[in-house]
């Protein structure tokens, strides 16, 4: 009988690691088959709370916040590019990408776990920004992102404009900070083990198989 698991991936829209993980775990969930019964809730975290509507430049935001050099950044980038091309996401993020706020991106995915599609609008999300080089801040790029997930836009701009879930994101956020989460992505199975970084497949489905083996014991 497949293993029940809540799976609450706890990552930011601007986050390319989160990307990677996110393509690890579903990658390793589809090799375990029937093991686990899957149930993933995309969780907040905002890398970035104070931006500024405009953004900032990505090579001016690195060197600000880490002390990498405009050449270091740009092998980063190549490297990070290949991690994700390996779990079958193109990134385009260059030189003259930006770093945005996304507080309403993660409004509108609590909006979509409410109305179901959370999933697609997550990949949507990531798709909009690291390969089309939307602003994840932008209503009419989210409402796009929204469209594109299958999701009503007439509604998914009502929520933008609205405020609506602005308390609900705020105290998720929270909570995922209070337990301990400060780096994403998070992967917190059960609400009992975590899943640290953008691991490859192989290191979740290890990881996997033995939270199954450890619930069957039980």
């Amino acid at each position: 009988m497949p293993k029940p698991m809540k799976i609450d991936f706890v990552s930011d829209v601007s986050c390319p690691w989160c990307v990677i993980g996110l393509g690890g775990l579903e990658e390793a969930l589809a090799r375990m088959g029937d093991l686990v019964q899957a149930d993933i809730h995309f969780q907040p975290f905002e890398l970035n709370p104070d931006m500024p509507a405009e953004g900032q430049n990505i090579v001016e935001h690195v060197a600000q916040k880490y002390g990498a050099t405009a050449e270091q950044s740009a092998a980063n980038r190549a490297a990070i590019h290949a991690r994700a091309a390996e779990v079958g996401f193109t990134m385009t993020t260059g030189a003259q990408s930006r770093i945005y706020n996304t507080f309403d991106a993660h409004r509108l995915l609590h909006w979509a776990g409410v109305v179901g599609g959370q999933a697609a609008l997550k990949r949507a999300l990531f798709d909009a920004y690291f390969t089309h080089g939307r602003n994840p801040s932008d209503h009419d790029d989210l409402v796009a992102a929204a469209e594109a997930a299958g999701l009503d836009g007439t509604e998914a701009r009502e929520v933008l404009t609205s405020g609506r879930y602005a308390d609900d994101v705020r105290a998720a956020a929270w909570k995922w900070r209070s337990e301990g989460i400060s780096a994403v992505p998070a992967v917190v199975i059960n609400e009992r083990y975590l899943i640290s970084g953008g691991q490859p497949a192989a290191a979740f489905e290890k990881a996997l198989r033995h939270i199954a083996a450890e619930m069957a014991d039980a």
